[in-house]
């Protein structure tokens, strides 16, 4: 019985092994077939990305041989280029124009739009046609006014700078930061243009660099060929040449400066301005009772002194290109306004009234014109705006008594003495390295500071220049004492000239002013000293000395 339950036991124990290993081996089976499942997932998943790894890369070896094969193009297109530029010179500009319309419609049922290359197809041969030579400044936008100075080589006498001191000494410090005055040098020669620009920055280096006043030239592949020119309305050739050229000065003029300002002042370089011109401009633009004029005239001579509205500068330019080698810039002018209001089945009366709305006159004009000598070689001019009104040549002051003297040859009546004392202004021939104008007190007198303005409205180029202000103190040795530096080494702070005199300034734009140093005490006399010959005769408008407290 005992081997019996025994073998029982036995075999129960044997059953419930097998049992427990048979489940184990199920579930270690299942276990098994989800991580091949796994295993079988993520291997698929890893060679979907190999395939598109391998698809990107061959997009990207794709697309780098297209581009190796652009940049093998390029260079063979530009050895090409070379070639082609050897003979596109030859070309006729009708045939470069052909040529320009052919690549540039590659698309179909596409409308080509005229542009300056219809005009002006010469462009189409340089790049650089359209931009400019010399270019000086700070490239100011968002002003109220942009003025356009354009300026020639003129064979006898040149204005610019007269013209330039003009309009900005009757600018404002705010107004300064509202304007620009664009100077164009109209001429393909660099060196000459050069020049002009750097004479210019010598002048007005402060101007410059705050943005005021910005110089540009054309480039030497602007103009087309003058020679092929008619002749029309009787005008010869070369003058048919000088308003051609003028009408594209205009036009290079307008099209840099149209995104600059609300509005374009069109001015020449042989002008002077009237005092507080900028705001009266600005002020009469702004009160206008609608926004249809055209152009407003603050001169009314040729075409000085006309302002447009920078947003009709495309309009105006465009027509002037259409018709510049037909008529000059003031009938073109007047045809654009018959153009926009006239009706040709009414009389002239009438297309006049329909003008004036587009064309408004301010008076008194605020420009005069000065220049005498034309850019037309040869021609003179002599033309004044009557409506500028008479201006005041001298301003005077009541000075300290004193006795003057002058080693210049004074011209007709215009004496240094009416001068001082604010009569008139002093007038007199081209002065020479050595000559002076002294003023003697009659008792030793402290001076505040001084001022003298050479040159005026009329005569803006007789100005003093290499001319120095010299001051004789009554007790020279206690006046050496006191005006030194202090230091180590005590050094002279003003130079002395051998006759006892102190230099304290100099002229700069026809113009000396300054302050007077105390320690000078009272003053015995005060000199201006030529220092080297002067080129033009000289003018004093105004001497103002004014007496310390």
């Amino acid at each position: 019985m005992r081997l019996r339950n025994g073998t029982f036991l036995t075999v129960l124990l044997f059953g419930l092994c097998g049992l427990i290993s048979l489940s184990w081996y199920t579930a270690f089976s299942n276990s098994k077939g989800d991580v091949v499942d796994i295993y079988q997932r993520e291997f698929l998943a890893l060679r979907e990305r190999l395939h598109s790894a391998e698809q990107e890369n061959l997009k990207r070896s794709k697309e780098l041989n297209l581009v190796l094969d652009e940049i093998k193009r390029a260079i063979a297109e530009k050895q090409v280029l070379r070639d082609i530029n050897r003979t596109w010179s030859s070309l006729s500009d009708e045939t470069k124009l052909k040529l320009w319309n052919v690549t540039s419609s590659s698309s179909k049922n596409v409308l080509q739009l005229p542009s300056i290359f219809h005009h002006l197809p010469h462009l189409l041969a340089k790049e650089s046609s359209l931009q400019p030579a010399v270019h000086l400044g700070q490239g100011r936008t968002g002003v109220s006014m942009v003025m356009g100075v354009p300026s020639v080589r003129r064979e006898v006498h040149s204005y610019l700078t007269d013209t330039l001191s003009s309009l900005m000494a009757e600018l404002s410090p705010t107004e300064k930061d509202d304007c620009v005055i664009v100077v164009f040098i109209a001429e393909t020669d660099q060196q000459y243009a050069t020049s002009v620009a750097d004479n210019l920055k010598r002048l007005f280096p402060v101007e410059i660099q705050a943005g005021l006043l910005e110089v540009i030239s054309p480039s030497v592949h602007f103009y087309p060929d003058f020679s092929r020119l008619k002749e029309s309305f009787g005008d010869p050739k070369e003058r048919v040449r000088w308003r051609t050229k003028q009408n594209l000065d205009y036009c290079f003029l307008m099209m840099y400066a149209q995104s600059k300002g609300t509005y374009y002042v069109q001015l020449e370089d042989d002008i002077v301005a009237r005092p507080n011109y900028f705001t009266t401009m600005k002020n009469f633009a702004l009160q206008q009772p609608s926004e249809e004029w055209m152009i407003l005239e603050f001169s009314q001579l040729g075409f000085i002194g006309k302002m447009f509205k920078s947003l009709d500068l495309s309009l105006i330019v465009e027509f002037m290109l259409m018709f510049y080698k037909d008529k000059p810039i003031d009938w073109l002018l007047d045809h654009i306004m018959w153009v926009k209001v006239c009706n040709p089945e009414k009389d002239a009366k009438h297309c006049d009234r329909q003008k004036a709305n587009l064309r408004i006159r301010f008076k008194p004009s605020l420009f005069q014109h000065v220049g005498t000598h034309s850019s037309l070689a040869g021609k003179i001019q002599k033309l004044k705006d009557k409506d500028f009104g008479k201006q005041t040549l001298h301003k005077g002051h009541a000075n300290p008594l004193a006795e003057v003297s002058t080693s210049l040859k004074t011209y007709q009546h215009f004496t240094l003495e009416k001068a001082y004392l604010g009569e008139d202004f002093f007038w007199a021939f081209t002065p020479v390295a050595g000559d002076f104008i002294r003023i003697r007190f009659f008792t030793p007198v402290r001076i505040e500071r001084y001022f003298f303005r050479s040159g005026n409205i009329e005569h803006p180029g007789d100005k003093l220049f290499n001319t120095t202000v010299e001051v004789q103190p009554f007790d020279n040795i206690q006046s050496e004492k006191e005006a030194l530096k202090e230091g180590r080494e005590k050094t002279p702070k003003y130079h002395r000239t051998e006759d006892g005199f102190i230099r304290i300034g100099m002229f700069q734009n026809g113009i000396a002013e300054g302050e007077v140093d105390p320690s000078f005490g009272p003053l015995e006399a005060l000199r201006l000293s030529v220092v080297t010959d002067c080129p033009v005769w000289i003018i004093l408008s105004e001497i103002f000395i004014k007496k310390a407290e």
